[in-house]
């Protein structure tokens, strides 16, 4: 199970107050058709940033008012004036069209072609799932299951190619 971000409801328009909240001015498709929602992600500096909702407001038309929890008050939201805000999806299948479980055993390969191990298990853990990893030399490796690390995945050759920063392989020996 991953989360992703790639509904736009709208962007925030101005922070309000001096209580943290925010005005988001939604998309069209939103007017009058709010979903339900426990978090949102920003987009910051071109990443998402999950953010968690203590409460909202809608009073119809194009403007939504959302406070997040741990952001109470004008200067902590005032930077996010201008970011995009996307709906939390959960979609399960990872670039894949099989499930996450039907992976261990799959090859895992380096974008220079080297084997990074064996996948053993899928570990769901909040944020994103965790592969655990057996490398040739017996280690266990944990790396991040995550859409921007993998490059495609093989069913039928029963691989997945990554593209992992630096380093990333080697803080878990």
């Amino acid at each position: 199970m991953t989360y992703r971000y790639q509904i736009l409801l709208g962007r925030i328009s101005r922070a309000n107050g001096y209580n943290g909240s925010v005005s988001v001015r939604l998309e069209n498709s939103f007017f009058n058709n709010i979903p339900e929602m426990e978090s949102v992600f920003l987009e910051i500096d071109g990443k998402p940033v999950p953010f968690f909702i203590s409460s909202e407001e809608y009073s119809g038309g194009d403007i939504l008012k959302f406070k997040f929890k741990g952001y109470d008050t004008f200067e902590k939201v005032s930077e996010f004036t201008g970011c995009r805000i996307y709906l939390t999806t959960i979609s399960e299948d990872n670039k894949t069209s099989g499930n996450t479980e039907s992976m261990t055993g799959f090859k895992v390969i380096s974008g220079n072609k080297s084997l990074i191990g064996t996948v053993m298990e899928i570990v769901q853990n909040p944020g994103h799932d965790l592969l655990k990893i057996l490398s040739p030399e017996g280690k266990e490796i944990l790396i991040p299951f995550h859409e921007d690390f993998i490059l495609n995945t093989s069913d039928k050759k029963k691989t997945i190619m990554v593209d992992l920063p630096e380093g990333l392989t080697e803080i878990n020996y």
